[in-house]
C-alpha cells in the first residue's frame, strides 16, 4: 500500500520529514517569471483600456456618433398619363417630405411626446395622425414614417434650423402627382396614396415595401405595375440623432416608371364635361317636374369599331391632387369624398358611367326590336296601332305621348318612341311558351346586359337583367313575408314595362354605349378600354419605345341578322332627322347625319326629405356620321326630365367638338 502511494508523487522522498517536498526553489522561480509575465499582459491591457475610455473617450464617441451608416430608397418618378396624342393628363413635380425615423426618437417617453407635439404644431398635422403613422412602422426600422408630404419652406427651414430639437426628422426630397387640368377625367386617372397595411401584406412578393405609393382606382390602380418605376437604394451617414453627415450615396439609381398613353382625346374630355354641364343647366331650366333636382350624370363616347373610349365623364366629380402627399381627411370631407358629405355632395367619387345602374327608358326600345325579329314574333314592317294607352289584363299603361294615335311599323315607332307599340311587343313575349324559357332577356344578355363590360378601370357594375327565376329568388317568405306568393310571379306587366326599359331593369351607360356601339358596328360587341399603350421613358420629346402589353380583346359577334339591325338603324336615323323624330328638334341641323335615341326613364328616389318619389332619367344615346359610324355617344343627366330636353343638347356637344362642326339652329323638342 505504501509502495502504491510513494509511486504516485513527483518529488523523491527525504528520509527527514514524513511528507515529500512539493515545491522546489527551481520551480518556485519558473512561477515567479510566468506571474510577472500575466501581471504585465494585464498591466498593458489595463492601461489600454485606461486610455480608450478616459483619454480617447470622447473622441470614440464622437467617431462613433459620427457614423451610423443607413440604407435608404429613392423612390422612382411614376410614369405620367398622356391622352392619345401624347398630352400630358398627369405627371409629377418635386415635393419636399418630412420623415421620421422611429428609432431615433427620444427613449424617454415624456421627451418624445414633447417632441411630436412640437411636430404636430409645426406642420399643422395632428399629433394622433403622426403616432398613427409611427404605428405602423413599428416593425420595419428600415422605413421612416411619412408625416407630411408637401411641407412648405417656412416649415421646412423651421426644421432645419432646430435639428438639435427634433431628432429623428428628416427633410427628403419626393415627388407629387400632378394635374395640369385640375378634375379632369377624374374618375378615369384615379388617385395615388401610400400603401396600405392590407395592400402591403398581399403585394410584397411583388416587390412593394411600406411607405410607397400605390394607385387606388382608375388607370392608376389598373396599371400601377407600369407606373411605379423601380426604387433606388443609397447609403447615408447620420449621427445619433439622425441627422445627414454626408449627402445620399447611391449604390443602385431609381429607374422612372413608364408612360401609360391612353386612348383619351383630351379635347373630346373637355366637351364631354362641358356637355354635362349643359345638360344639367337645360334641365333646370325646363319646367318638368322634379328637375331642379338634377344633380349629376355620365357621358360615354368609345369608338364603336374597336371600344376604344374618347371620353367619359361623370358628374359630380372631385380633384385627385386632394390625394396627392399627406392627406387631409378635413379636405376630403370638404370636397365629399368622405364622411356624411358624400351623400350631401351626391357621391363626387362615384363613376355614374360604370359604377351606378339606371332604368334606361326607351333608349332600351332598340334591344326589345331585336330580339322580337329574331324571335319571329314581330315583323317590321307590318303596322301596330299607337294609341294614348294600353289595357291587359286588367291593368293599364299609359304612353308618354297621351294623344298618339296612329298605326306605326317598327322604324317609325322608335323614331316616334311609341310606348304602346311596344307594350305590345312585351306582351307577345310573355305569350311565348314557358319552355324557351325569357328570350327578350336572353338576347338582352347575349349584347352584354347584366354583366361586367370588362372595361380596364373599376368598380364596375353589372346592373340588373330580371327575369321568372330572378324574382323568384328575389321575393320568397323571409325577404318578403307579407307578398312573396304574388310578387315571386312573373306576370304580363313585368314583360311589358321590360320591353321599354322599366320596371326592375337596371343598366349602366357603359352598357348601353357598349349596345349601341354594337348597332353601329354591325353586330359585333366590343370590349371597352382605355389603354393604348405603355411606353418607356424618353428623355426627349419623342415616343418612347412601345412595351409589350395584352390587346385589348377584338369584338366578337353575336350572330344578330343583319337586316333587323339595318331596320333598327333606320328607325334611329328617323328619330333624329324626322319630322315625328323624338330628337330632330335637336340633330336636325347638326351638318353631320347622327343616330340616336332618346330616353326617359322613371326611377323611385328620396330626395332627402323621407319621401320617395318618381324621377325622371333623361338619356340619349346614339353614333354618327350614321352612314359609317366612328363615335358612339351615350348621355345620362340624373333627374334630368325628358331625354330630348337635357341629355341629347348634352350628346350633341360631345358630336360638335368631335366633327368639329356646330348645328346650325336647334328647334323645339317634342320627346319621351
Amino acid at each position: 500500500m505504501a509502495r502504491r502511494l510513494l509511486g504516485g508523487r513527483f518529488l523523491a522522498p527525504d528520509p527527514r520529514t514524513e511528507e515529500p517536498y512539493r515545491l522546489t526553489p527551481a520551480l518556485a522561480l519558473r512561477v515567479g517569471v510566468l506571474g510577472m509575465l500575466a501581471l504585465a499582459v494585464f498591466a498593458v491591457l489595463f492601461l489600454r483600456l485606461w486610455a480608450l475610455q478616459v483619454l480617447s473617450g470622447a473622441q470614440y464617441l464622437r467617431a462613433a456618433q459620427n457614423n451610423q451608416l443607413r440604407t435608404v430608397r429613392i423612390a422612382a418618378p411614376r410614369g405620367p398619363i398622356l391622352d392619345r396624342y401624347g398630352r400630358t393628363l398627369v405627371t409629377n413635380v418635386a415635393g419636399t417630405e418630412v420623415q421620421i425615423w422611429p428609432s431615433d426618437l427620444p427613449k424617454r417617453h415624456g421627451d418624445r411626446v414633447r417632441e411630436l407635439r412640437s411636430l404636430a404644431h409645426v406642420l399643422g398635422v395632428p399629433l394622433s395622425q403622426i403616432a398613427a403613422e409611427i404605428r405602423k412602422h413599428r416593425n420595419d426600422p428600415l422605413t421612416p414614417a411619412r408625416i407630411k408630404t408637401g411641407a412648405n419652406e417656412l416649415q421646412v427651414g423651421y426644421l432645419r434650423e432646430r435639428q438639435e430639437e427634433f431628432p429623428g426628422v428628416v427633410i427628403a426630397s419626393t415627388y407629387l402627382r400632378s394635374y395640369p387640368h385640375g378634375s379632369l377625367a377624374a374618375h378615369i386617372l384615379g388617385y395615388v396614396t401610400e400603401i396600405s397595411a392590407q395592400q402591403l401584406r398581399a403585394l410584397r412578393h411583388d416587390g412593394y415595401h411600406a411607405g410607397d405609393e400605390i394607385g387606388q382606382t382608375g388607370v392608376e390602380a389598373t396599371y400601377d405595375k407600369f407606373l411605379r418605376g423601380t426604387p433606388g437604394v443609397a447609403k447615408l451617414v447620420v449621427d445619433s440623432l439622425g441627422r445627414p453627415r454626408t449627402h445620399l450615396l447611391p449604390s443602385t439609381l431609381p429607374h422612372p416608371g413608364n408612360a401609360l398613353r391612353l386612348t383619351i382625346d383630351l379635347k373630346l374630355q373637355q366637351a364631354a364635361e362641358r356637355a354635362l354641364q349643359i345638360g344639367l343647366q337645360d334641365a333646370h331650366a325646363s319646367t318638368c317636374i322634379g328637375c331642379w333636382d338634377a344633380n349629376g350624370g355620365a357621358v360615354v363616347a368609345p369608338d364603336p369599331r374597336d371600344g376604344s373610349i374618347r371620353a367619359l365623364a361623370s358628374w359630380p366629380t372631385y380633384r385627385p391632387s386632394l390625394f396627392a402627399g399627406r392627406v387631409s381627411q378635413r379636405a376630403l370631407a370638404a370636397a365629399g369624398l368622405a364622411g356624411a358629405t358624400a351623400r350631401a355632395q351626391n357621391y363626387p367619387a362615384l363613376n355614374r358611367a360604370i359604377d351606378a345602374a339606371y332604368p334606361p327608358g326607351s333608349t332600351w326600345k332598340p334591344v326589345t326590336a331585336l330580339a322580337a325579329m329574331e324571335e319571329g314574333i314581330l315583323t317590321p314592317y307590318s303596322d301596330l296601332l299607337c294609341t294614348g294607352s294600353y289595357r291587359v289584363a286588367g291593368h293599364t299603361f299609359n304612353n308618354w305621348d297621351p294623344n298618339a294615335d296612329a298605326w306605326m311599323n317598327l322604324p317609325t315607332a322608335l323614331a316616334a318612341s311609341c310606348d304602346t307599340y311596344f307594350y305590345q311587343v312585351g306582351y307577345r313575349f310573355y305569350g311565348m311558351p314557358a319552355d324557351r324559357g325569357p328570350r327578350l332577356q336572353a338576347w338582352a344578355s347575349r349584347f352584354g346586359f347584366g354583366a361586367h363590360t370588362g372595361i380596364d378601370i373599376g368598380p364596375e357594375q353589372t346592373g340588373l337583367l330580371p327575369t321568372p327565376g330572378w324574382r323568384r329568388a328575389t321575393y320568397t317568405k323571409k325577404s318578403d313575408p307579407r307578398g312573396w306568393q304574388v310578387d315571386r310571379l312573373w306576370k304580363p306587366g313585368d314583360s311589358i314595362q321590360l320591353a321599354i326599359g322599366q320596371k326592375d331593369l337596371l343598366v349602366t351607360p357603359m352598357q348601353m354605349a357598349r349596345f349601341y356601339a354594337l348597332v353601329a358596328n354591325g353586330g359585333r360587341i366590343v370590349t371597352p378600354h382605355l389603354l393604348e399603350d405603355v411606353e418607356q421613358p424618353s428623355s426627349s420629346d419623342s415616343r418612347g419605345r412601345t412595351l409589350p402589353t395584352s390587346p385589348a380583346p377584338a369584338p366578337e359577334p353575336t350572330n344578330v341578322d343583319a337586316g333587323a339591325l339595318d331596320v333598327v338603324r333606320q328607325g334611329l336615323v328617323a328619330a333624329t332627322h324626322a319630322s315625328y323624330g323624338t330628337s330632330v328638334g335637336v340633330f336636325g341641323g347638326f351638318p353631320v347625319p347622327i343616330a340616336g335615341k332618346t330616353g326617359t326613364a322613371e326611377k323611385v328616389l328620396d330626395p332627402g326629405d323621407g319621401y320617395p318619389r318618381l324621377f325622371d332619367q333623361s338619356w340619349w344615346c346614339g353614333y354618327g356620321p350614321a352612314d359609317d359610324p366612328k363615335l358612339v355617344v351615350c348621355a345620362l343627366i340624373e333627374n334630368g326630365g325628358h331625354g330630348g330636353t337635357a341629355a341629347a343638347p348634352a350628346a350633341l356637344h360631345v358630336f360638335e367638338q368631335f366633327f368639329g362642326k356646330q348645328a346650325t339652329q336647334t328647334g323645339p323638342v317634342h320627346s319621351d
